[in-house]
């Protein structure tokens, strides 16, 4: 079987990670897997980039032009949504042609437009599309934060006031090209597949979910000093971590950690690691270790190493690959209890699910685990955890599965 795996970016935010791990977990368990990407990042050769064209980077500015027009020339939330409305024809490149399944993961921000998925459905090859947010089952957003108006028909969007036309033309237009063709979807998690199943866009399509995979065999835990010392980080403080690909990001939750970071002042020899970009712009009133973005991953896994707990306040995630690594790792991990993060995160076993959008549960989280709970039962359970549910072997047989399915309905009716 080949599988041609789509995706915007090879290596950049965490859909690319999850779509290239995805890729290697395939790989590793008898399928042919390739992946195709806008942006390739490496000279990985089962990486194929699109062929260099001046228009890969003008249906970039083009879909970011109209939305920055019909927003009133603001900036606020140019990345926040995303039209479609411009994008590559895929078809006629060799790696489609001779691909048996289409797996189509983030594909935004020019890459694929709605009338280029369209092409791809009306071409007969089996179609499975994993979604890493809610985009494919809204209009035009990829964090609904509460709007539920995708359960019915997206007429106007928050994100766009005053230009509510535009949403809901995306939506007739997302119908349309959803009638060419049966997409199965997967989602990567459990809260997101019930999202998905509650949109009226996706009414009557086949809807699962498969959590993303990881390496374990990178992923693992190391000695602490060492890791430490490798960083230059201090020998002697109690280490929380926090990751974003862009830390001041307000949907990563940055806000509520400073918050609950003052309400622990009073323990001793605590700090904070911040890992991503513009990590050198945040402070706290704890000592804080910026070590900004990093794509090593033999880097990221001794930061995971270093430290002793990892927060991820996030106000909206789907299945956050950040968890799952620092797990690997045998970092116990608190975040907030919103979309996949509670199916990652077993409350007070391998480490804290806190009241949603409450810094003082969050600070109370991380304190029951630096001072009260055993500690290394925690690591050893979230080690297993890992191992258990996310391991390249479990998640690569599951969409063997998804994609015999995907053929046996273009090929049967079935």
């Amino acid at each position: 079987m080949r599988v041609l795996i789509v995706n915007t970016s090879e290596r950049t935010g965490g859909a690319a990670v999850a779509a290239n791990r995805l890729m290697k977990a395939l790989n590793n368990n008898g399928v042919k897997a390739k992946m195709l990407v806008r942006d390739k990042e490496s000279d990985t050769l089962t990486v194929v980039g699109l062929p260099k064209s001046p228009l890969l980077h003008w249906h970039f500015l083009w879909e970011r032009l109209v939305i920055f027009v019909r927003s009133r020339f603001s900036r606020k939330h140019l990345f926040e949504i995303d039209l479609a409305n411009t994008g590559s024809d895929i078809t006629r490149l060799p790696e489609f042609q001779e691909a048996d399944v289409i797996h189509l993961h983030w594909i935004n921000q020019g890459m694929l437009s709605l009338s280029g998925i369209q092409k791809i459905l009306r071409s007969g090859k089996p179609v499975v599309w994993t979604m890493h947010d809610i985009w494919p089952a809204t209009a035009i957003c990829h964090l609904t934060l509460g709007c539920r108006s995708f359960t019915s028909t997206c007429k106007s969007c928050r994100l766009l006031p005053g230009s509510s036309g535009l949403a809901q033309s995306v939506w007739r237009k997302k119908q349309r090209l959803l009638e060419d063709g049966n997409i199965f979807f997967v989602a990567c998690s459990r809260w997101l597949e019930s999202e998905a199943k509650a949109s009226a866009l996706l009414k009557g399509h086949k809807i699962t979910s498969i959590p993303n995979p990881i390496d374990i065999h990178i992923y693992n835990r190391c000695n602490k000093k060492e890791a430490r010392q490798r960083l230059g980080l201090p020998a002697d403080k109690k280490l929380i971590l926090f990751v974003s690909q862009r830390v001041t990001n307000r949907n990563k939750g940055m806000d509520y950690l400073m918050e609950a970071c003052n309400k622990l002042k009073d323990l001793p020899q605590l700090g904070v690691v911040i890992l991503g970009g513009h990590a050198e712009e945040v402070t706290t009133q704890l000592p804080t270790f910026p070590l900004g973005y990093v794509n090593d991953e033999h880097r990221i896994v001794d930061v995971y190493n270093a430290v002793d707990v990892f927060v991820l306040p996030s106000l909206s995630e789907n299945l956050p690959n950040t968890i799952m690594e620092a797990m690997a790792c045998g970092v116990p991990c608190v975040g907030f209890r919103v979309g996949g993060i509670p199916e990652e995160i077993d409350h007070k076993q391998n480490g804290y699910v806190a009241d949603y959008r409450s810094a003082e549960d969050l600070a109370r989280g991380i304190r029951w685990i630096l001072t009260e709970a055993d500690y290394e039962s925690l690591c050893q359970h979230a080690v297993h955890n890992v191992a258990q549910n996310y391991s390249q072997q479990s998640v690569a047989i599951k969409y063997l599965d998804v994609y015999q399915q995907a053929m046996a309905f273009k090929h049967y009716g079935l």
